[in-house]
């Protein structure tokens, strides 16, 4: 019998607040009810954010709140390699394109459009889909312009090649009632970033590879995740990666309905220990 595996995954680029706080302690009591393994990951890629410094103080939040894991922490940045190999495969698979247009540049892009940038469609957070252009530039241009070395440029997923590849539909087990089986709608993402110019990788990519390379069978986190969860999906098919069971749980929000944010500087669990408030306190706050 496969025992279940559970795994907290945070990015280390500020101090843990009260959303975190429910994250980790739900997947610590979902896997206890199981019997099953806790592991915990750094999700650090981003190395101009991130840093040892905020590592260190995350793992003393998580000692103080009473959480224990498995194995050695799992630190992405140290995993690049592996990153690579995937993005590699997926690039003979002929699914990748250097994108080069800036924020700026795609928002004039749409703007000039026959629908306007108001008729142009989006992706579920929101954001402009990323213009057609750079997916139709020939490979000696492609190469040409990543040789001169003077543009950025993200490295993305042509979804309509990825997309051609499914027969029928792609779907996800999600162990709240009220969803159960979730199709999954990649093509509402259009032409996801997959890896950065000097980083072989993105947060997409990274969960997928990592999920499966530590035998995650469960992955506990916010619904604000929801809707990514088709982009994994689309990876893990891509692959040949099975996927694991999804639950994405409510978000802590503020007094204003908002979700906690690191980057809003949200009061951290830091600032309430050091403040006096007991582990037993942040357990009652965030209803566990």
């Amino acid at each position: 019998m496969t025992v279940p595996v559970f795994r907290f995954a945070p990015s280390p680029n500020g101090y843990l607040h009260l959303g975190h706080a429910y994250s980790a302690l739900l997947n610590q009591k979902m896997a206890r009810d199981v019997g099953g393994r806790l592991l915990l990951r750094m999700e650090d890629i981003d190395r101009d954010r991130c840093s040892p410094e905020l590592e260190a103080a995350m793992l003393e939040d998580l000692r103080w709140l009473g959480m224990t894991w498995e194995g050695p922490v799992r630190r992405q940045s140290e995993h690049f390699p592996v990153y690579r190999e995937a993005l590699e495969r997926l690039t003979a698979m002929g699914l990748v394109y250097p994108a080069f247009m800036t924020r700026g540049e795609v928002k004039r892009t749409t703007e000039a459009s026959e629908q306007g940038i108001e008729g142009w469609p989006r992706d579920p957070d929101g954001a402009l889909l990323y213009p057609p252009g750079d997916r139709h530039l020939s490979d000696v241009e492609q190469a040409r312009r990543i040789a001169d070395g003077g543009e950025p440029y993200a490295l993305r997923l042509d979804n309509d090649r990825a997309l051609d590849t499914i027969q029928g539909t792609l779907s996800w087990e999600e162990d709240i009632p009220r969803h159960g089986i979730v199709e999954a709608r990649p093509q509402d993402w259009g032409d996801v970033v997959i890896a950065r110019k000097d980083i072989p990788t993105s947060y997409h990519l990274s969960v997928v590879i990592d999920d499966a390379l530590q035998g995650v069978t469960h992955v506990v986190r916010g619904k604000d995740l929801f809707h990514s969860t088709s982009v994994h999906r689309l990876l893990q098919h891509l692959l040949g990666i099975d996927p694991p069971i999804y639950h994405h749980h409510e978000l802590i929000l503020d007094h204003d309905g908002e979700k906690l944010s690191k980057s809003r500087k949200d009061t951290s669990l830091r600032e309430l220990r050091h403040a006096g408030t007991t582990r037993q306190q942040i357990v009652d706050m965030v209803g566990l």
